[in-house]
């Protein structure tokens, strides 16, 4: 009889158990809404601390529909994007710069977000052969900022990044006119070998890409 009520206890305990975890998940997943803008950002940058980029991305969407017009929204752009680089998801990083660049063009930190723009399209070069337009993109963008932006302070890394997509974009040139050559079509190869001296005075002087070398700048 004893071991019976020790039994029937024990199964008590682990009813209890299991009463007090589920209403405790059902706490934890109540929606949260109606919180003051900073309440919404010091949660949104524990996650981000915590690696939880997704939970973060989540916050800022509370804080962005509760307080469209809170001044804390360009910095957490900013801090959005940074992590999301961090973490090598240079797709999402951009869009929170692009969101940061079309909502805020007169920014005292505009060229810094572009300077972003272009470090983030830079990192995420990845495959010499299959991000062509990405090359193209940068290179285009670089030569905007390098006309919109003279005097900002990041121009040394931009000039750096210029240089190494240069190379990039070279070396991409000088592939394609050795792919004409096996092919027999010496007319293309011809073509491609002055785009690549266009590009780089000498391309026949570049390594062959080394994706780490271009990008050990930021790492």
């Amino acid at each position: 009889m004893i071991k019976n009520l020790k039994l029937k206890n024990l199964l008590l305990l682990c009813s209890v158990g299991v009463m007090l975890a589920s209403c405790s998940s059902k706490k934890e997943g109540i929606q949260e809404y109606d919180r003051p803008a900073l309440y919404w950002y010091n949660k949104m940058t524990k996650q981000i601390a915590d690696y939880d980029l997704e939970s973060a991305d989540d916050t800022f969407t509370s804080l962005e529909s509760e307080h469209r017009n809170s001044p804390l929204l360009p910095t957490s752009l900013i801090i959005l994007a940074n992590a999301h680089m961090e973490e090598e998801q240079y797709a999402l990083a951009n869009f929170y710069l692009d969101e940061y660049i079309k909502r805020y063009t007169i920014s005292k930190e505009i060229d810094y977000v572009r300077f972003l723009k272009i470090k983030a399209n830079f990192m995420g070069f990845t495959y010499q052969l299959r991000d062509q337009q990405l090359l193209d993109d940068t290179i285009a963008d670089i030569k905007v900022f390098k006309t919109t932006y003279p005097q900002s302070p990041y121009i040394p890394l931009v000039d750096t990044i210029d240089s190494r997509i240069h190379m990039a974009k070279a070396n991409l040139d000088k592939e394609i006119a050795d792919l004409y050559k096996r092919l027999g079509k010496d007319k293309a190869a011809k073509i491609y070998e002055e785009k690549a001296k266009n590009t780089w005075d000498k391309p026949e002087d570049i390594k062959d890409v080394d994706v780490p070398f271009y990008r050990a700048i930021f790492e």
